[in-house]
């Protein structure tokens, strides 16, 4: 199930689209013209429309306002701690190079809930993620995450790690296994925006008792409708696309 989620996901990517239309035009070229005109026209309407990035910034916004955010003054003594989702270090062959700790455009799970610690000294925190990348290499997300926060002096026994999970779905799972830990509690679950709507569903099914806390907003509140990047537009889209294809998937399978 996870080597296929990562083949779907590639397929989730709008390049991927336009590098099929191309091996189309390429093999229909020489005995059906018209079929490869019509590859490349497809081709080139696909690459004009990525770039406009106002429908899939709508679809991120629509994800990504379903749970309210907490204000980061507001009292959280009633909580036993914060769950943490992995997906804001940088890849493990990358850390594994580097002394410094090293974070990717997810980082703010990092640094919020880092913050959160600091101006918390009772709020336990639990980071939970191994190695979501097929091909692995270098330490585990817990491990390069335990070197983020301790660069911030956050006392050792305040963060608990779960290093083995590879997806969502894991995450509710095996963090539910660590010691100390009881998901009937009430527990904050951090993760981006945009990730919270499937992250709460699998934690809630999987019998945690937990409360959103988003970070790692994309999507603005008013509509720029000539907004145009092909740059920015590809990653949108890829954003957006993988995150519903989740969702679907995981109702499919039961996992929310």
């Amino acid at each position: 199930m996870f080597i296929f989620s990562k083949i779907v996901g590639w397929f989730t990517q709008p390049l991927t689209w336009l590098l099929l239309g191309l091996a189309l035009a390429w093999l229909f070229s020489a005995k059906r013209p018209l079929l490869a005109r019509r590859a490349l026209g497809f081709g080139g309407l696909l690459l004009a429309l990525i770039g406009w990035q106002p429908l899939p910034e709508l679809l991120i916004r629509k994800l990504e306002s379903r749970y309210p955010e907490i204000a980061p003054a507001a009292d959280l003594s009633a909580y036993a701690g914060v769950v943490v989702l992995g997906g804001g270090t940088a890849a493990g062959r990358l850390q594994q190079s580097h002394s410094q700790p090293l974070i990717n455009d997810g980082g703010e799970r990092l640094a919020v809930s880092a913050a959160l610690a600091l101006r918390h000294p009772a709020l336990p925190l639990v980071y939970t993620g191994g190695e979501g990348d097929p091909a692995g290499g270098g330490p585990s997300e817990a491990a390069r995450a335990r070197q983020f926060y301790e660069s911030f002096r956050i006392p050792a026994t305040q963060v608990r790690y779960e290093a083995e999970s590879r997806n969502t779905y894991e995450n509710a799972v095996l963090t539910a296994k660590v010691p100390g830990v009881n998901p009937q509690d009430r527990w904050l679950l951090m993760t981006s925006a945009w990730h919270m709507p499937r992250a709460m569903a699998t934690f809630e099914k999987a019998g945690w008792n937990v409360t959103a806390y988003p970070v790692d907003y994309r999507a603005e509140d008013v509509t720029i409708w000539t907004r145009y990047s092909l740059l920015g537009g590809v990653s949108d889209w890829q954003l957006v696309l993988n995150e519903l294809v989740g969702l679907a998937a995981y109702r499919l399978t039961g996992r929310l």
